[in-house]
Parts: C-alpha cells; sequence; structure tokens
C-alpha cells in the first residue's frame, strides 16, 4: 500500500460538523440554520461558529433576510466549497481504493 498523506485532506472540510453541513448542503439548494441545525444534530453555537469559518473559507453563501418581523438566515454551498467537498471525496476515495 503506498503512503497516503493526510495533509491533502482539506482542514476546513475535515471536521465532523463541517463535513456535515457541507453533505447536507451538497443535497439542497439552500438550507435555512434551523434546518441545518435538525439535520446536523448540534447546538446553535457550535453549528454557528462552524458555519463561520465555512463562510470564512468562501464555501458558503450566507443570505440573511427578515420574514414575517423574524430573522432568517440562510446558506447554499458556492462553487468554491463544491469543487472542494469534490476534491476532499476524490481524496478519500483515492485512500479508500488503495
Amino acid at each position: 500500500m503506498k503512503e497516503f498523506n493526510y495533509q491533502q485532506l482539506d482542514d476546513i472540510i475535515h471536521s465532523r460538523i463541517r463535513l456535515a453541513i457541507i453533505s447536507v448542503l451538497i443535497a439542497v439548494d439552500e438550507a435555512e440554520f434551523k434546518f441545518l441545525k435538525e439535520k446536523v444534530k448540534t447546538t446553535d453555537g457550535n453549528l454557528s461558529v462552524h458555519l463561520k469559518k465555512l463562510d470564512e473559507a468562501g464555501y458558503v453563501f450566507v443570505r440573511k433576510e427578515f420574514i414575517n418581523k423574524k430573522p432568517v438566515t440562510s446558506y447554499r454551498l458556492s462553487k468554491k466549497g463544491q469543487e472542494a467537498f469534490r476534491l476532499y471525496v476524490e481524496r478519500l476515495e483515492k485512500l479508500i481504493n488503495k
């Protein structure tokens, strides 16, 4: 077996919570914070921290609006995020198939 260079894995994605967020977002056009919280099964604070990190990396787009006078924040995966996820999965597959 050829040695796998773990440093090729994207540190932004290689976190259970962030990987879960991206896995949800890759399957939908857009998701509200509440929906992500339910799917990822984490706290508001924990989810917020990880979404901020994904936003800072340019992996997600954030849209904030008011609906019936209540703040609603939605997220969608950017092209950069989609490509990063595709590459992450490709590198994991290479590890598994060696």
